[in-house]
C-alpha cells in the first residue's frame, strides 16, 4: 500500500519506517523542512529509530521524508501524528486541522484516514472527518474510511516499542475498523478493537491520566516526607513489596513530554465544556506535578542557604535536559522550567544533556550547555540531576561534587541530598 504519515517525530518517524519495513511505500510528511532534510541524509533526531535502521529503510525505496504536501498524493491510508499542545489552558487543534486540510485535497474514494494524535474525545468524528469532507468533497463512510489509533510511544524504552505494545483502534464505522485494524495488524503484534473512535480517544486519555495522578500523589507525598523527616524513597520500596493492590510510581522533579503535563488536561477541558463539571482529580494532579520544579529550585536554595551561599551568582550544573531518562525528548521538561526559574534568580546556570540535541524552544540563552567533566563538576556550587541518563558517569559526579540534589535517587552519599 502508499503510506502517508503525516509529523515525522517520536510517533510519526517509528510508525512510518515501521510501515516500510514490512513493504509498504511510505512518504514521511513533515512542514519542518529541516527535519525532513536530516532525515533524507540518514540522521535520524529520534532514539527509538538508529541512524542505521532509518538507513535501511531510505535505501531500500520503501520511505521517502518530504515537506512537498504534493508528494501525499495516491495514498491509500494516511496516518496523523502531528502536535497536539495546550495553549492557555485551551487545546490547541490546529495542527490536526491543518493535516485535514492537507489530506483532503488528495483524498480519494477507497482511502482511509486514521488520527492517532492525542485529543479530546469527539475530535475524530466531530472535528477531523468534517474537514476531510469539506476539502474533499467525498462522505466519510460511503466514500471513505475513517480511524482513531492513539499512539502509545514510550520513548526509550527497550521492551515495550511500537511494534510490541498493544495497538488500540477504531473505526467510524465497521467497515472502517476493519480497514484500520487489518493495517495495523501488519504492523505490530496485537491490536485491541474498540467500538468508536470515542472510546479510542477517551482510552487514551485515561491511561496518562492515571499516571498523571499517581505522579502527583507520589510528589506530594515525597514533599510532606521530607518535612516529615522520613525516607520516602525507603517507603516506597516497602509498599512496593506488595504483591497486590499497589503499584509503584516514584516522585521526580515534574512531569514532561506530551503525554503527561497535557493529555489529561484535554480530558478535563472537553468535560467542562461539554457537561459543565470539573475534573478535580486532574486539576489537583495538574497544579502539584506543574509546581515540582519551583519545589526543586526551593530545596536548592535551603541547601545554599545553609552553606552561606546566595543562588544568586552560585554556579549550578543541571545534569539532563530531557523529560525522561535515555531519551532526547525535552518537550514540557521540568528541567527547562528549572533552568528558568535559576536564571531568573540570578545563577549561574549550565547543562549537560548528551541526548537532547535540537533546540529547547524556552531555554534561555544563558544556559551553557557542557560537556560531563570533573572540572564542570567541581567547580558548580551545586550539581542537580534532573534526568538521570544511563550514561552520565555518576562516580565521578559523587566524587567531584561539593553538592548534590539528586531528584532521581541515583546517587548517594554525605553530599547528596534526595528529593
Amino acid at each position: 500500500m502508499r503510506v502517508v504519515v503525516v509529523g515525522q517525530g517520536y510517533v510519526g518517524l517509528p510508525l512510518a519506517v515501521r510501515a516500510a519495513e514490512v513493504g509498504h511505500q511510505v512518504i514521511g510528511y513533515d512542514v519542518d523542512t529541516r527535519r525532513v532534510e536530516r532525515l533524507a541524509a540518514g540522521e535520524s533526531y529520534v532514539e527509538d529509530i538508529p541512524a542505521a535502521r532509518l538507513r535501511v529503510a531510505l535505501d531500500s525505496g520503501h520511505y521517502r521524508p518530504s515537506a512537498v504536501a504534493k508528494h501525499c498524493a495516491g495514498f491509500d491510508i494516511a496516518i496523523v501524528t502531528v502536535p497536539t499542545p495546550l495553549r492557555d489552558g485551551v487545546p490547541d487543534v490546529s495542527y490536526i486541522e491543518e493535516a485535514a486540510r492537507t489530506l483532503a485535497r488528495y483524498l480519494t474514494p477507497g482511502s482511509t484516514v486514521v488520527l492517532e494524535s492525542t485529543t479530546y474525545p469527539g475530535t475524530t468524528e466531530e472535528l477531523f472527518g468534517p474537514i476531510l469532507e469539506e476539502g474533499s468533497g467525498l462522505t466519510v463512510g460511503s466514500d471513505f474510511h475513517l480511524g482513531f489509533s492513539p499512539e502509545r510511544i514510550d520513548p526509550g524504552n527497550q521492551t515495550w516499542t511500537f511494534e510490541t505494545t498493544p495497538k488500540i483502534v477504531s473505526g467510524v464505522d465497521e467497515v472502517s475498523l476493519k480497514v484500520v485494524k487489518e493495517f495495523y495488524d501488519g504492523i505490530v503484534e496485537t491490536t485491541v478493537p474498540v467500538t468508536s473512535p470515542k472510546e479510542a480517544e477517551l482510552a487514551k486519555l485515561i491511561e496518562n491520566t492515571f499516571r498523571h495522578v499517581n505522579i502527583a500523589l507520589v510528589n506530594e507525598v515525597a514533599m510532606l516526607a521530607h518535612d516529615l523527616d522520613i525516607d520516602v524513597w525507603q517507603a516506597i520500596d516497602a509498599a512496593g513489596s506488595k504483591p497486590f493492590g499497589f503499584m509503584r510510581f516514584t516522585p521526580g522533579p515534574g512531569v514532561g513530554g506530551h503525554c503527561l503535563p497535557i493529555d489529561p488536561s484535554y480530558l478535563s477541558w472537553r468535560v467542562q465544556r461539554a457537561l459543565g463539571q470539573s475534573f478535580r482529580f486532574v486539576e489537583l494532579a495538574n497544579d502539584i506535578n506543574n509546581h515540582m520544579p519551583d519545589y526543586v529550585v526551593r530545596r536548592l536554595t535551603d541547601a545554599l542557604n545553609q552553606k552561606r551561599r546566595a543562588v544568586n551568582g552560585s554556579k549550578i550544573l543541571l545534569l539532563g535536559l530531557a523529560y525522561k531518562k535515555n531519551t532526547g525528548d525535552a518537550r514540557e521538561s521540568p528541567a527547562v522550567r528549572v533552568a528558568q526559574l535559576l536564571v531568573q534568580l540570578g545563577a549561574e546556570v549550565s547543562a549537560v544533556d548528551p541526548h537532547v540535541v535540537e533546540e529547547i524552544h524556552g531555554l534561555d540563552e544563558r544556559v551553557r550547555r557542557v560537556a560531563l567533566s570533573a572540572d564542570e563538576v567541581a567547580a558548580a556550587d551545586a550539581v542537580v540531576l534532573l534526568s538521570d541518563h544511563d550514561e552520565f558517569d555518576y562516580e565521578l559526579v559523587r566524587t567531584n561534587a561539593t553538592y548534590v540534589l539528586d531528584t532521581r535517587r541515583r546517587l548517594g552519599g554525605a553530599n547528596v541530598d534526595i528529593i
